[in-house]
């Protein structure tokens, strides 16, 4: 059958396509309650299978292992009990959030008499490209279908196993509650052209959400005919303002960088004011030295503190690694001007005391999060309330930031009347 399959991608991929459609349409009446019965009944079936689960991905590992992937990556790929049993938590909560779908907001009467307001519709067929992690793969289905939406998955080739085996406890559990095994379909084979020909499925897919690396989400950006939500980089900012508290600069500054090196909310550059720079500098250096960060410093900061040299390049570069620029600025002004030139208007925060200065700063900082003496690491799904999420977008167009259940939804004008006519 794979043979087969990868013999002919383009006619593969398409007949996923369709499918999805067809099940997309089946999916956007389906009740809230059928949709939580299936993402309960998919957990258990990820609990129930959790042995075969482990063997599958023990293919993937020693596979990868004889590839040579790094240990970090093979993290990333193990499926262990605790991990299993963390995603069937996350399905179930998932089916806890509340059901976006069928939701009118804004109505209100008009003088002829109609009322009008907006409903909130789910988007068709999302197709998710992703790597390493095979808890995506459950992650992104159950949003999916909690947010009424069919959706087409292709994994990275190292999860192969895991994510055919996923799927499987998945369309168990839609079949057990009588839902279209084809809400939630699996791209099958590893050729690299499903990829292309997926990004090509115009006629059968709404939208397309990268995860993964720089490069992919790269490729997918300039390749698909589909629209893309995405992010490519998270070179994060923090601001410490003239009128900044001490501890709270030093505290946010820290835990913006150091509470997690490798994601895409995690601090990159810090910014200083000049008159705070001889204060907060050397206490910074101390926390950071303790945890081992380097610090990239302009001149004046060199000036102040022992560290190495930034570049031009530092500011447009987002380290994951305990790595942090540092430039001093004069004031407000400089610092809104510097991130908004080099940002990339994922997540930038001000540390100060002025309520006018902090008006200015989210009013002009063009980032899809902007933060108010808070760290970074708040730049997610889970702290914003929102229960999970597929991705951070920092596109402006249809969803920006974390992207949850409503981000998985659009919506349509709805007009109620009582025989009303148009004089």
């Amino acid at each position: 059958m794979t043979q087969n399959k990868d013999n002919n991608i383009a006619t593969y991929m398409t007949v996923l396509g369709v499918n999805a459609r067809k099940a997309s349409a089946v999916l956007a009446a389906v009740e809230s309650q059928l949709k939580n019965d299936a993402l309960h009944t998919i957990a258990d079936e990820l609990i129930r299978q959790c042995e075969l689960l482990k063997a599958e991905n023990a293919k993937d590992l020693d596979a990868g292992k004889k590839k040579g992937l790094d240990a970090a990556m093979l993290d990333r790929l193990a499926m262990t009990d605790e991990s299993i049993e963390k995603m069937a938590q996350g399905l179930r909560q998932i089916a806890d959030l509340p059901d976006p779908v069928g939701e009118i907001t804004d109505l209100k009467y008009m003088p002829t008499g109609i009322q009008v307001g907006q409903m909130r519709v789910p988007l068709g067929v999302i197709g998710i490209i992703y790597e390493s992690r095979p808890n995506v793969t459950a992650d992104a289905a159950a949003l999916c279908l909690k947010s009424g939406n069919a959706t087409i998955l292709r994994g990275g080739s190292e999860a192969i196993h895991s994510n055919k085996a996923v799927a499987n406890c998945i369309q168990a559990g839609l079949a057990s509650v009588g839902l279209p095994a084809e809400c939630v379909q699996v791209v099958e084979t590893t050729d690299r052209e499903a990829v292309g020909e997926l990004l090509r499925l115009k006629d059968h897919v709404d939208v397309i959400i990268p995860r993964g690396g720089k490069s992919l989400i790269e490729r997918v950006s300039n390749d698909s005919l589909i629209p893309v939500i995405k992010h490519l980089d998270g070179i994060c900012h923090v601001f410490i303002d003239d009128d900044a508290d001490t501890d709270k600069a030093i505290s946010v500054t820290f835990n913006s960088k150091s509470q997690r090196y490798g994601t895409c909310n995690t601090l990159e550059t810090l910014l200083v004011a000049k008159s705070r720079a001889t204060e907060i500098l050397p206490q910074l250096k101390t926390v950071f030295d303790k945890e081992g960060v380097e610090l990239r410093g302009c001149d004046q900061t060199q000036a102040i503190i022992d560290c190495n040299a930034a570049a031009e390049e530092d500011w447009n570069t987002e380290y994951l690694a305990p790595v942090l620029s540092i430039k001093i600025v004069d004031g407000l002004d400089q610092a809104i001007s510097h991130i908004n030139q080099y940002s990339s208007q994922h997540t930038d925060s001000i540390i100060t005391q002025d309520v006018t200065k902090t008006r200015r700063f989210m009013r002009e900082v063009d980032s899809a999060s902007v933060m108010v003496n808070a760290s970074t690491r708040f730049a997610d799904g889970f702290e914003y309330g929102l229960g999970a999420e597929i991705g951070i977008s920092t596109d402006k167009l249809h969803a920006r930031g974390p992207v949850g259940l409503i981000g998985l939804t659009s919506l349509k004008y709805v007009v109620f009347g009582d025989g009303h006519l148009r004089s």
